[in-house]
């Protein structure tokens, strides 16, 4: 099963031999975030009405939604073609149907699982066993092993880390876009701050990961210190790289877009009649917010967000509350097209395979490479070709003897 691919050494965060108190502390973290969850939502719920949580149901409701379930699968395909970008960009070239495969079986188990392993590692794990696979299958056992773990947990914290600097700059772009959105008191002095933290943070990690006195030093660390090793290795990569650079920045930007563009139409299920740069502005705001690690799927950090946000453009706290639901409702539908992938685990590599078989060899060959592959030069005179220094050379001398 899946579950069991993650448990290898590229999802081995701690170092060994620490203590348990802190396995102890993660085993308790999930069920203190689920009462934190169910805390957050009780209070919200308690200042509205029930009947103001749900939709008018008609055939309208019913597109609407439907249209944000297909805005939210085509966001899972776009994040697999990020990822795919990311790892051009490290020069590690991959096909988009294994990643999306990985992607869609990642999804599927954070979201429906109970499970201590998040899909980032399963999708570090699964990459790292296609890239090992490849290698072998390319008769190149000993070129880089042992680096595909370090190289898959960098891609995965690279493609993170993009969503990162578009999700600031497209809400202060809306909030540009739309300067009335400036002017909403309290909402929009979080919305900038929100931005403005994740940007400064952002700058703070990556000028530490480039770094080659820190993050050159963390590249080898085996606790959650090798996060900024992982950066710098992956920095490292990119930076020669910048138009490969530059399709990650825009994939992530389509990404995004396309969240977005589910949030309106969940919004216009709901009967919320409030313009596109308004949900341009403070659905990437709420995004960042969610992934605070204090709940479940972000339930409660999620609505609260949304009640804060859009109050003042005059929706009632009801449909705010009601808005983030159904948004996590869309993403749950939509992981579970994951369940599929998830079952069938790892099915092939994503990277570009190499030529299977022994590898061409010319006249050149030493001979203790052909008796590591178990091969014998033949005697020329057997072929018809004339012997080194005896004639005119063959020009098939140069072709594969195998």
């Amino acid at each position: 099963m899946a579950a069991t691919e993650t448990a290898g050494e590229a999802t081995d965060l701690g170092p060994p031999g620490r203590p348990g108190r802190l396995a102890r502390v993660k085993r308790w973290l999930p069920l203190v975030r689920v009462a934190a969850s169910v805390v957050m939502l009780g209070l919200l719920v308690h200042e509205v009405k029930l009947r103001s949580l749900f939709p008018v149901w008609d055939r309208t409701t019913l597109e609407f939604l439907v249209g944000g379930v297909c805005c939210t699968s085509l966001g899972i395909v776009l994040s697999a073609v990020r990822w795919q970008r990311v790892l051009a960009a490290m020069d590690l070239p991959s096909k988009l149907g294994p990643l999306l495969n990985a992607y869609l079986a990642s999804q599927f188990l954070s979201n429906f699982l109970p499970s201590t392993i998040g899909g980032d590692a399963l999708r570090i794990s699964r990459l790292s066993a296609s890239s090992r696979s490849a290698r072998l299958a390319g008769d190149n056992a000993g070129d880089n092993a042992g680096g595909e773990g370090a190289a898959a947990f960098a891609s995965v914290v690279l493609d993170r880390m993009s969503g990162w600097l578009i999700l600031p700059l497209l809400c202060l772009a809306g909030l540009l876009i739309n300067p009335t959105l400036l002017h909403l008191g309290r909402s929009s002095r979080a919305a900038v701050g929100i931005s403005m933290v994740a940007l400064v943070a952002l700058v703070v990690v990556v000028g530490m990961a480039a770094s080659p006195r820190i993050g050159g030093r963390l590249a080898g660390r085996t606790s959650w210190l090798r996060f900024m090793g992982a950066v710098h290795l992956g920095l490292g990569r990119m930076w020669h790289r910048p138009r490969a650079a530059a399709q990650v920045v825009a994939a992530s930007i389509v990404y995004q877009l396309a969240i977005v563009g589910a949030g309106i139409l969940a919004a216009r299920a709901l009967g919320i009649h409030i313009g596109p740069t308004a949900m341009l502005a403070f659905i990437p705001a709420v995004a960042i917010v969610q992934v605070l690690p204090v709940s479940v799927g972000g339930l409660g950090v999620r609505e609260g967000a949304f009640a804060l946000f859009l109050q003042p453009l005059g929706v009632p706290a009801g449909q705010a509350i009601a808005l983030g639901l159904v948004m996590y409702g869309m993403h749950l539908l939509a992981s579970l097209l994951g369940a599929p992938s998830f079952a069938v685990g790892h099915r092939g590599p994503p990277s570009d395979p190499t030529p299977t078989g022994p590898r061409p060899m010319d006249a050149g060959t030493s001979s203790s490479e052909l008796a590591r592959r178990g091969l014998t030069r033949p005697d020329p005179a057997s072929r018809g070709l004339p012997e080194r220094g005896h004639g005119r050379p063959d020009p098939t001398s140069s072709l594969a003897l195998a």
